[in-house]
């Protein structure tokens, strides 16, 4: 990695302020950020699937708006 010099100094002395090195703070970061894509993911994954597989089963090359009107008039009847 390459960081800017004096957002190397800037982060010392913000560790420094909180009694931890600047090396943890760039890990803690890292750890945060990416745990929170992998929850994005977990969350998202069913739910795209759900919506990518609603009409999978029904669809026999009909165009998606066709395949939406058709499950509003079921839903309907």
């Amino acid at each position: 990695m390459s960081i800017d010099k004096n957002v190397i100094e800037r982060a010392k002395n913000y560790a420094q302020q909180h009694q931890q090195s600047a090396s943890s703070l760039v890990e803690a970061y890292l750890d945060r950020i990416s745990a929170q894509s992998n929850r994005v993911n977990e969350i998202q994954a069913p739910i795209t699937e759900y919506l990518t597989g609603m009409f999978a089963a029904q669809d026999n090359g009909q165009d998606y708006k066709e395949l939406l009107a058709d499950a509003r008039l079921e839903k309907h009847l």
